[in-house]
């Protein structure tokens, strides 16, 4: 239970990508850490992309970056919504000042860009936000996951497998 005594944000909104959700902090479980379904609203279930709801533990307002040692953002057509979230943006912020785990796949991306921490970063995403990614000042590689530094980034679900290890590998060492 190498990460026991670990606890993690999961961003949710409606149309997370199920899997993108669900993998990661399954996962994460597997090996001793609370995972925390954080929305903006507390108790509410999110419906993911294909039908799979998740219900928040917690309002966005309710938590303190300060007391999780990570963040996973998932995929799917939430973070277009998650990122208009000033709350949202400010656990993001306070998880990169603090060089603590940032997991984001496919069009995670979107949250980062909106926190404005990826000048200068390496990371991959989804090849649909490819360019969003680079003018935010990311190099942008098409490789199925990405560490640099804190944050651990991942194209799309069939790349899940190696995403969690290296999520759950980065923050075993935090």
């Amino acid at each position: 239970m190498r990460l026991e005594n670990k606890k993690v944000i999961a961003l949710v909104s409606k149309d997370f990508e199920d899997l993108e959700l669900w993998y990661p902090l399954m996962r994460l479980q597997e090996e001793g850490a609370v995972v925390h379904l954080v929305g903006e609203e507390a108790g509410v279930e999110y419906p993911g992309k294909y039908g799979v709801p998740a219900k928040s533990d917690y309002s966005f307002d309710q938590i303190d970056p300060a007391e999780y040692d990570g963040i996973l953002v998932p995929g799917g057509w939430s973070p277009d919504k998650l990122r208009r979230y000033d709350s949202v943006i400010q656990m993001v912020r306070h998880m990169d000042d603090n060089h603590k785990p940032i997991g984001q796949i496919c069009h995670a991306g979107w949250v980062l860009i909106s926190a404005d921490i990826l000048q200068g970063r390496k990371v991959t995403s989804t090849p649909g936000i490819k360019d969003d990614m680079m003018n935010a000042g990311a190099t942008w590689v098409d490789e199925a996951v990405v560490v640099d530094g804190h944050i651990v980034s991942a194209r799309r679900p069939p790349d899940l497998p190696p995403y969690a290890k290296a999520y759950a590998d980065l923050l075993a060492e935090q």
